[in-house]
């Protein structure tokens, strides 16, 4: 059993330069003075105090951080108060605007202008005074005039004085707030390079129109030999390091070796390896987030690193034909502990595929949960897998499966062994109690690299996901002609007996993690049966987020102006801004020419 007991839960903390996007509220009112405003000011400003109560109580930051709200100084009836609540929200540090309001407004005078924040309107659906007038009215100033929102509005007629926020209202606040927040957390980080192109794969290939003007991100990149300058001249903690590796040693498992006894390293070179993959480990967190320590060491310049919200790491082959393998650094940093302490996930996609790391970026915004990065492999049809050994497929995965496997960057917390209610789950990391930590950790072995693959050694992660979990399998493609674009699929892991799973796996190869993984099928499309998300699929790559987050990555997306490929989302489930009801009557086809019409949300090409 892995020694857990002095695994703490680290306390929330920042440790990304610049402050933390806030929510900004903006109660607009009619501006007609001599009664009419006055009788609205109470329950207006009452309405925005109530949207930033619920908010602030259900939202967290991903580093678990409280997400603060900051309302205008005054109801909004002009543009002179508009234009103070811009100032105020500038210097607060606001990064999604949410205009609230009871009655009727002057749509383009009290309108939110700024055309890069994620925007919603709520109109009060009242009987007393035309919320939902205004909505419409503003709703179409805002298409008019080529900035996008969210419409908000209550299926039910509510009384003047009540304030509370129907389910549907929470819903669809919730929904936009979280997509907003992601969209405001990205803008102005970093995505790291570490090395290049590994293997000619495309999504290694940084494209910096896309980051800069669909994200708003920066691309950093540093040459994998930064590596071997920061261990040779022992550019790194060493406190920590030592620490570290005692830690390791403990606590995680070692498998058996899987290569030929003429190919497998001597126990003096395994030993080094795991000296050499620690110290790897804690250098790509330093580039990544900087170190204070390195500043006491006297390297100033290494202690500020690269405020890189997300990276990735070549490996493959440059360095793995020569260097220990990056599967253990990529394991252990996409994971919710490991030597400090439970703690916010690192987002590193392995083959530096940027793609798939923004995909793992975009589920870890919007859940505050680990994400799990694999190759999307095989599909395994049920007359296959009866061919093979025996046994019809039934359950979740009776239609088939999808093998999810990759050399190790997947977080130990795929394994599926935190649990709510007795049941698989991945929580966020101030969630994860230390046992639950030791039992991802027992059920993971750190095998011996597979020589064929990785001829500098190193370890690579073993485990198979506990089935039951609802995941989202994500992924960004980019297409000459038509730029970015978003795949998902919802569905479950899926349990198979032992010895099937044994049979199954031996095919390919047994030292990496996996998770048998089954899409739900709408009868449709894409999603017609199981193979045919496995030929729609873009990519050699996915990434998984636990729970069914199809909608809100829909509506994230919406926001960037990437249109959705494939989703078996249910149609009620969408939400997009106003302006895509204008595109046409097919809602996926209108999805793609508004986001064509529009542009990416940092700049047309």
């Amino acid at each position: 059993m892995a020694n857990v007991k002095d695994l703490k839960v680290n306390a929330p903390v920042n440790r990304l330069r610049g402050g933390l996007p806030k929510i900004g509220i903006r109660p607009t009112i009619d501006g007609r003075l001599g009664g009419v405003r006055e009788s609205l000011e109470v329950q207006t400003m009452n309405m925005a105090k109530s949207a930033a109560e619920f908010l602030s109580m259900n939202l967290r930051h991903a580093n678990g951080l409280p997400v603060e709200c900051v309302i205008a100084d005054t109801c909004i009836g002009g543009v002179a108060e508009a234009a103070q609540c811009a100032e105020k929200f500038a210097q607060e540090g606001v990064g999604v605007s949410l205009t609230v309001t009871p009655c009727w407004c002057y749509g383009s005078e009290t309108m939110d202008m700024d055309p890069y924040m994620p925007k919603a309107v709520w109109g009060f659906n009242g009987t007393e005074r035309p919320g939902a007038v205004y909505l419409a009215a503003v709703l179409a100033a805002h298409n008019q005039k080529g900035i996008p929102a969210f419409g908000i509005y209550g299926r039910n007629v509510q009384d003047a004085g009540d304030t509370s926020i129907p389910e549907d209202v929470k819903e669809k606040l919730l929904k936009f707030a979280k997509a907003g927040l992601a969209v405001a957390a990205m803008k102005g980080k970093s995505y790291l390079s570490m090395g290049a192109v590994s293997m000619g794969i495309a999504g290694s290939i940084v494209n910096e129109d896309f980051f800069q003007k669909y994200l708003g991100m920066r691309n950093e990149y540093i040459d994998m030999s930064e590596f071997i300058r920061r261990i040779d001249e022992e550019i790194y903690d060493k406190e920590e390091y030592e620490r570290a590796l005692s830690w390791v040693k403990e606590n995680c498992r070692v498998g058996d070796d899987p290569n030929p006894a003429e190919m497998q390293r001597t126990a003096e070179q395994k030993e080094k390896d795991w000296e050499f993959v620690v110290r790897m480990t804690i250098i790509a967190r330093d580039l990544m987030v900087g170190n204070p320590k390195l500043g006491e060491l006297g390297f100033g310049e290494e202690a500020l690193g690269h405020n890189a919200i997300a990276a990735g790491f070549q490996g493959q082959r440059q360095w793995t034909d020569h260097f220990p393998n990056g599967d253990f650094l990529e394991a252990m940093l996409n994971s919710s502990f490991d030597w400090n302490g439970i703690r916010q996930p690192y987002i590193v996609a392995t083959e530096n595929d940027c793609l798939n790391g923004v995909s793992m970026l975009f589920g870890h915004l919007l859940t505050n949960t680990a994400q799990v990065f694999a190759d999307v492999r095989t599909y395994w049809s049920p007359e296959a897998v009866k061919r093979v050994t025996g046994f019809q497929l039934e359950g979740l995965g009776k239609d088939g499966l999808i093998h999810l496997i990759n050399s190790g960057p997947a977080a130990l917390d795929g394994t599926g062994e935190q649990t709510i209610d007795g049941k698989p789950v991945m929580k966020p990391y101030w969630e994860i109690t230390p046992e639950e930590a030791g039992k991802c950790l027992d059920a993971t072995k750190f095998r011996t690299a597979d020589i064929g693959y990785f001829r500098g050694g190193g370890y690579s992660t073993d485990f198979l996901t506990k089935g039951g979990m609802p995941v989202t399998m994500s992924r960004i493609n980019l297409v000459d002609g038509l730029g970015p674009v978003l795949q998902l699929a919802e569905g479950y892991t899926v349990e198979l007996p032992k010895e099937v799973h044994d049979s199954l796996d031996s095919r390919t190869n047994p030292t990496w993690p996996t998770t048998w993984f089954a899409p739900s099928l709408t009868g449709n499309g894409a999603f017609k049966d199981v193979y045919s998300v496995m030929a729609n699929w873009g990519a050699n790559h996915g990434a998984f987020s636990f729970g069914h987050i199809g909608a809100e990555l829909i509506t994230l997306a919406s926001m960037l102006r990437i249109p959705v490929c494939m989703h078996n989302v249910p149609q009620d489930k969408i939400y997009r801004p106003s302006a895509w009801s204008a595109f046409g009557m097919d809602a996926e086809g209108s999805d793609y020419r508004a986001c064509c019409n529009f542009g990416p949300i940092y700049g047309k090409k």
